[in-house]
């Protein structure tokens, strides 16, 4: 699994149905293969994806973009694969 799958890059690109699930299961695929996340559990995961969408805006922020108002395929899917890491 390389890093680039799932990178914010990557996340960026999310712009349907059939890429966010591509997404997922590449973050999926990292995960069984032993990827050092820091919310690697699944309550720990949640709870990360709940603060990291409320502060989301200081994401886009410190990005030099505007956040979104409404959420998109790549919103959803900048929200998951910061979950693997966001405290």
């Amino acid at each position: 699994m390389t890093p680039e799958r799932t990178s914010p890059t990557a996340a960026e690109a999310v712009a349907s149905r059939e890429d966010l699930a591509h997404y997922v299961e590449e973050l999926h695929r990292e995960l069984i293969n032993g990827a050092n996340w820091e919310n690697d559990r699944l309550d720990r995961f949640l709870e990360a994806l709940a603060a990291w969408i409320r502060a989301s805006p200081g994401y886009y922020r410190n990005t030099g973009r505007t956040a979104p108002e409404d959420a998109t395929w790549s919103f959803l899917a900048n929200a998951l694969g910061a979950a693997t890491i966001y405290e």
